[in-house]
């Protein structure tokens, strides 16, 4: 955890530089493939300290991450499977030892969300907490449509940078402790409740 807290830290100095926008997009591309940290925290850091630039950051955020997305697809596509589906090369045995989050028993549980979920696990993963990374890599491993995942990866992304960036925008430094507790909750909730509607329709039709 010291390592990732020293990330964390060398992340936010960006704030105080004049890099800072381009930080916070190669840190979102990175994060959606590689990276340890959501460039969350360093997009708060930009949005207070120039407010009227709030959908600007979160733009840029939006862009880097889903272009990540792009690139962690492609690692699953070309470089994750030894034999396909069944023995990993050794680019997966690296994300599966150094990069958190990355487990292989949770590969093949992915495999099973995305013959249920399709378009919904690429969302949830996008919008909530949950690893990003690891479902980027595991679209392409699984080769998922990537229509569709390109789609739900923008929405999903877009939507979470730029409802920070909204509520910093609207009411700056008070809001910064109630987005730091209990923002990824609130995603979670209001993903649970989106599929969860969705999933009734289904039935009900």
């Amino acid at each position: 955890m010291k390592y990732i807290r020293k990330l964390y830290d060398w992340m936010l100095h960006w704030a105080e530089t004049p890099y800072g926008p381009l930080a916070l997009f190669i840190i979102a591309f990175a994060e959606s493939s590689f990276f340890p940290i959501p460039p969350d925290a360093l997009l708060i850091a930009l949005a207070l300290g120039a407010k009227e630039r709030s959908f600007y950051f979160a733009t840029l955020s939006t862009i880097g991450s889903v272009v990540g997305a792009a690139l962690g697809y492609a690692i699953g596509y070309y470089v994750w499977w030894e034999t396909a589906g069944v023995e990993f090369t050794p680019v997966a045995h690296f994300f599966f030892e150094y990069i958190p989050g990355f487990k292989q028993a949770l590969f093949f549980d992915i495999q099973e969300l995305y013959r249920q979920y399709d378009f919904w696990i690429v969302f949830t993963a996008g919008f909530t907490p949950i690893p990003y990374k690891v479902f980027t890599i595991a679209s392409g491993a699984f080769a998922v449509n990537v229509a569709m995942f390109l789609v739900a990866s923008t929405i999903s992304r877009g939507a979470r940078f730029f409802l920070v960036a909204a509520l910093l925008w609207k009411f700056g430094e008070p809001i910064r402790e109630f987005i730091d507790k209990y923002f990824d909750w609130l995603a979670i909730a209001f993903t649970v409740l989106l599929v969860g509607g969705f999933v009734l329709i289904k039935f009900a039709i």
